[in-house]
């Protein structure tokens, strides 16, 4: 009788949402079996709930994080088929005023975040709450974090050998050789076969329509009737296939640092696009260095700043720092201080104690990580890949990428050939293409939403915010003004914090869009006569 019961129960559900959510498909059309797939998921999700407690110890997560988990269809087409378990992380609303006098803030339900990647895990995002930028937020809303599909511990996917994962040192030719290309091109139809291998079948299946799926049905399983989401970077995208989907479940929905979602740029147009903006990028950090030659001694100009570094770069070339050290971790280093400008004083400091003989700042930066570190990489790279070698066709002749790579490397050498390698298994790939959604809602089809984008952001170019912007009717766009890093809600930006909480709890958006002027530039550290401060 309980069965029969707990039946009962799903099944109303499961009209309910069949009634309430868009058909991703037409009946028998492109999608029709995954939309029905999708309704039978988020039904027996609504049922069953999540049993919240201890979260997984090799997680190594705060005992603060209560996890559960969700299941989901591996093949939404065939919801009876093979599932896996999706984890999922909370910290419950504190229901408390930060601003003291013992106010009790009413529960607006769960926010749910995304951070990106492909291949990022958001189980930590719950504890965002201890910041303080955060806490008015976390007041009214239960904090929700998740591991996609293929981040550990959610079926975890694997490529290669984590053992073998970080290859150090390696060159990072601006101008690689015929002999190079053909190495690393080997090396990219290895590890695409290692996907294969490893995956089998399942393979896929990983991929961002799935991913928008699992949200909804994880949405369910949380006990939401509509879904308030935050999704940075590739989070965006995530959110607009969702709202694409399924937009009548959608409550309140944050894009901060927006994958331009045009349908004809998923994925090799983008990566083209994002090598030319990390150039402008590398161009401002190498402005911001030369403004504190004072302190860092690595030359009074732009053009001074980048012999220095190409010296570093000769010098590990010949002799790796810590032996595992080489140009291609210098460049690894330094690109992801074209994401966030807090790095800037920490990567401008270790290049300048190198050049004068110490290289251990350098080595514990951008050497090699430990063990569990080389598994947390690894999965990530896989899930990026498989993401985003599914998700839509790539050229399968490296003399397109040769060709497009070549002409724009003349302008832009600092990222465009490391682009290419990381995302060249895609050329190689064994598992069918999925066909990109052309993301597009009219006047009425969807609750207003907040676009959040800096300026000079070079990971999800600007662009990218004004299109989402122009394809989701309704939409605003808060600009970060003359600023570049990536992800800016709930940062270091006041002005661009008050229009986020604003909307999240209060569904005010600025009557148009608007602009924040922008956060401080980092303040300079170390010392060129001695060890670093700070």
């Amino acid at each position: 009788m309980r069965a029969a019961a707990l039946y009962s129960a799903a099944g109303s559900l499961l009209l309910t949402t069949l009634a309430a959510a868009p058909a991703e498909g037409t009946p028998g059309g492109p999608g029709a079996a995954e939309a029905r797939g999708t309704a039978v998921a988020a039904g027996r999700a609504a049922a069953s709930g999540i049993e919240f407690g201890r979260c997984p110890k090799a997680e190594e997560l705060p005992a603060a994080l209560r996890c559960g988990t969700v299941t989901v269809p591996l093949d939404y087409a065939r919801p009876d088929g093979e599932q896996i378990e999706l984890t999922v992380s909370r910290v419950r609303a504190t229901h408390k005023s930060p601003e003291g006098g013992g106010r009790e803030v009413p529960g607006q339900g769960a926010l749910l975040y995304n951070p990106g990647g492909p291949g990022a895990s958001g189980l930590y995002f719950p504890l965002a709450g201890m910041v303080p930028q955060w806490k008015r937020i976390a007041a009214a809303y239960d904090l929700v974090g998740y591991a996609p599909r293929g981040v550990a511990p959610s079926a975890p996917l694997s490529c290669q050998d984590p053992g073998d994962f970080f290859k150090g040192p390696r060159p990072a030719p601006t101008q690689p050789s015929d002999a190079f290309k053909e190495q690393r091109a080997a090396e990219a139809e290895a590890y695409a076969r290692g996907c294969a291998e490893r995956a089998g079948e399942a393979l896929r299946h990983y991929h961002s329509l799935n991913n928008a799926r699992d949200l909804e049905v994880v949405r369910a399983a949380l006990g939401e009737e509509r879904l308030t989401f935050m999704g940075a970077s590739y989070g965006t995208y995530l959110g607009a296939l969702y709202a694409e989907l399924f937009p009548s479940r959608v409550r309140r929905m944050v894009f901060d640092s927006v994958v331009n979602p045009d349908p004809e740029g998923i994925w090799y147009r983008n990566n083209l696009e994002q090598s030319e903006a990390f150039e402008d990028r590398w161009s401002d950090f190498k402005e911001w260095i030369a403004e504190h030659h004072a302190v860092y001694g690595l030359g009074d100009s732009p053009r001074e700043v980048q012999n220095s570094y190409e010296e570093a770069s000769e010098r590990l070339a010949a002799e790796p720092a810590g032996g595992t050290v080489g140009p291609a971790q210098l460049q690894g280093a330094f690109l992801k201080a074209g994401y966030y400008d807090d790095y800037w004083p920490h990567r401008a400091e270790a290049l300048s104690a190198y050049l004068r003989g110490d290289p251990q700042p350098l080595i514990d930066q951008a050497g090699t990580r430990t063990e569990e570190g080389a598994a947390g990489a690894e999965n990530s790279n896989a899930v990026y890949t498989a993401v985003e070698c599914n998700d839509a066709p790539w050229p399968t002749d490296f003399e397109v990428w040769d060709r497009d790579n070549t002409r724009l490397a003349r302008r832009a050498p600092f990222e465009t050939w490391d682009n290419v390698w990381t995302n060249l298994p895609c050329a190689y790939w064994r598992a069918p293409r999925q066909r990109p959604l052309d993301v597009r809602t009219g006047p009425g089809e969807l609750p207003p939403t907040l676009v959040l984008a800096a300026e000079e952001d070079a990971a999800t170019p600007y662009e990218g915010a004004r299109e989402l912007r122009r394809r989701l009717s309704g939409s605003v766009l808060v600009t970060e003004r003359d600023a570049g890093t990536h992800g800016v809600g709930g940062g270091a930006n006041a002005c661009v914090n008050g229009h986020l909480e604003a909307y999240l709890l209060e569904g005010r958006l600025p009557a148009r869009d608007t602009s924040c002027a922008p956060r401080p530039e980092p303040e300079p550290r170390g010392d060129r006569g001695g060890p670093a401060t700070g």
